[in-house]
């Protein structure tokens, strides 16, 4: 598994992989994943980039990433067999902190690519 990535090919993985997260926070919010949800990707015309659980038609959830933020991204250890997190990391004038996180199911593979979606 990688250390660090940039946020372009972080994000083209995990578009990749709605299915193989486990949840997804920044702030003060969390999503978390259910048999019944599905994640669903998309921007407004700003450029802000939406992360929703869907369950159905209704919304249970959504995150408002702003991909300008993000420096990078890092993955972390985890104590949990089975869980991997990416930490979405800004700076600013010399301060460095997660802006956003997503565990999943598996860790990042370069192998796959878009022209090579795995299902998990």
């Amino acid at each position: 598994m990688v250390d660090t990535l940039s946020f372009d090919m972080f994000w083209n993985w995990l578009t990749m992989h709605p299915n193989c997260i486990l949840r997804a926070g920044g702030g003060d919010a969390v999503l978390y994943d259910d048999e019944s949800y599905h994640w669903h990707f998309s921007s407004d015309n700003e450029g802000t980039l939406l992360i929703q659980v869907v369950r159905g038609k209704r919304m249970v959830g959504e995150l408002f990433l702003e991909p300008e933020r993000v420096a990078y991204v890092q993955a972390v250890p985890s104590d949990v067999e089975g869980e991997f997190t990416f930490e979405l990391m800004t700076e600013t004038d010399g301060e460095r902190y997660a802006s956003y996180f997503f565990v999943m199911a598996h860790g990042y593979e370069e192998a796959d690519s878009v022209d090579s979606p795995r299902v998990h």
